[in-house]
This record gives structure tokens, C-alpha cells and sequence, in this order.
């Protein structure tokens, strides 16, 4: 596979667009695996399915990011620094505009560093018609506020549909199968190939705060799980000489212990009513 172009799969019908991305961030496997397993025989009936890596760079060298934080880069020029503007990843993000510009509807695939780590689909309610029928029981919307910049952010700021699935611990061989059960499940829902599909009932979850460190020491009072309840009031970590505290009953997600000021620790949701 061609680690710098994206490939064109094409059906002999007329159908919809789509682009399957997968290592935007070079170290989570599980797609990348996934979809070396799955696209030399790929065949669709209808339509164009774009396929390929996000970040090739990264993926070669086995890491998050070569110089910035590709899944970051797909914000407004004016809101990035001088030095992500000089990256290899704002490059490889103007080269992918160009995909998801003509396409309708993005499946990027993603893993998390949290061991048990919860499978989930982050999108925003525009995309629930699609993802209701991807192998997912948890839907997380609110991204787009609170952690601009994705693949996703970019579809949905055009008005199209942009999905991420996170299939579950990196190091877990089962991230692997639920990243290419995605695969063929999206597909199917996007008219591309043809075979059963069934809704399934979800929980929604909507993130309202990304914690952003004030200083270069920001540790948790212990590691918390994805989507750990937390209670109004408790101590999530200290900053420097400050205590952290979860504004209201809340859930946590992606924490870390962080050594730079300006980095992204966690980040709080609350439970919502299911939208099935």
C-alpha cells in the first residue's frame, strides 16, 4: 500500500462519496492494520470509497505526530501557531482537504492509550443516521466545541458528515477486529456495498469542557478510566499549586499527566438522553 496517496476504490454504479482514513495518529494500529487487511480485496458495488493513512510520516515511525498534532491542523489558518503552519502535518492537511472536499461523508479511525478503554463513535447529531448502524453502543458528540481541529471538525464546519471511531485500547488485539467490522459496517450504511444492517440502541454522551494546563506540572490524583464517573466538586488533578475540581457530576475522558503548559489533560462530559 502506497503509504502518501489515498486510493480510489470504485463501484460500477453511481453512489455516494466517502473517504476511510485511517493513522492520523501513527501509533494507533488498529486501523492501520485493519485496513491493510481489508483493501486488497475490497470491492464496492456503488459509488467512491477514497481509503488511506492520515499522517504517513507517523506511521512509519510508529508515533503520535511527526512535528504537530495532524488531527489539530483542520482548523481555520488564522487560529494555528507560526510553527504548526511550518509542520509536515499542515502540509499532509491541506493534501487531504483536497479528498474530503469532494466527498459527502469521512470514517476516521482511531485508538485510545487508556487501557479497557470504552469503544466509541464521536461525532455530532448530524451523523446519528449513519452511525447508528456502525458495531458501537456509545455515541460521544460535543468535539467540535470543545476540541476543534479534526478531520471530523472539518467535515461538519462544511456541512457534510465527519466520524471518528474509537476502537479501544491500542494494545488490544479486539481494537484491530472493531476497526474492520467499522469498515464493512460503514460501507454498508453508506449504500457502498449491499447486506444486513441493523440499528442498535445507543448511549449519547456530550463533552462540555476540554481542561487546558496552566502550567508544566499537571498530574491526576490517580489514573482515571474513560468515561469514569466523576462527582461535582471532586479533585481530578493539580496544576502547579492548584486543585482541579469537576464543576458538576460529570464523566472524564482521555486524562493524562501532563509537563507543558497548554496541553490538553482531559476533558468532561455529561449523560443525554438517547437520540434512538
Amino acid at each position: 500500500m502506497d503509504k502518501e496517496s489515498l486510493i480510489l476504490v470504485e463501484g460500477q454504479r453511481v453512489g455516494p462519496s466517502s473517504v476511510i482514513l485511517t493513522g492520523v495518529h501513527g501509533d494507533e494500529r488498529c486501523g492501520i492494520d485493519a485496513v491493510e487487511r481489508v483493501l486488497p480485496d475490497l470491492k464496492i458495488e456503488s459509488g467512491k470509497v477514497w481509503v488511506g493513512y492520515g499522517n504517513p510520516q507517523a506511521v512509519e515511525q510508529n508515533v503520535r505526530f511527526a512535528e504537530a498534532n495532524l488531527n489539530r491542523m483542520f482548523k481555520p489558518d488564522d487560529t494555528l501557531s507560526k510553527s504548526e503552519k511550518n509542520s509536515y502535518e499542515y502540509g499532509r492537511a491541506q493534501y487531504l482537504k483536497k479528498y474530503l472536499d469532494e466527498v459527502d461523508v469521512l470514517l476516521d479511525i482511531h485508538a485510545s492509550f487508556t487501557p479497557n478503554a470504552r469503544p466509541f463513535v464521536l461525532c455530532e447529531m448530524n451523523a446519528f443516521e449513519i452511525v447508528k448502524y456502525l458495531p458501537f453502543d456509545l455515541m460521544v458528540t460535543g468535539f467540535d466545541n470543545v476540541e476543534p481541529g479534526g478531520t471530523d471538525y472539518y467535515m461538519n464546519r462544511m456541512g457534510k458528515i465527519g466520524i471518528c471511531v474509537e476502537c479501544g485500547y491500542i494494545k488490544d488485539p479486539a481494537s484491530t477486529v472493531k476497526a474492520e467490522e467499522s469498515i464493512f459496517s460503514f460501507l454498508k450504511a453508506r449504500g457502498h456495498i449491499t447486506g444486513e444492517t441493523k440499528a442498535a440502541l445507543i448511549s449519547h454522551i456530550h463533552m462540555y469542557q476540554l481542561y487546558i494546563t496552566k502550567t508544566d506540572k499537571f498530574s491526576l490524583t490517580k489514573p482515571f478510566g474513560d468515561f469514569e464517573p466523576v462527582a461535582q466538586g471532586k479533585i481530578i488533578g493539580k496544576d502547579g499549586n492548584d486543585r482541579v475540581v469537576a464543576p458538576k457530576n460529570s464523566v472524564i475522558l482521555f486524562a493524562r499527566n501532563c509537563t507543558r503548559k497548554g496541553e490538553e489533560a482531559f476533558l468532561l462530559g455529561e449523560e443525554m438522553d438517547s437520540p434512538a
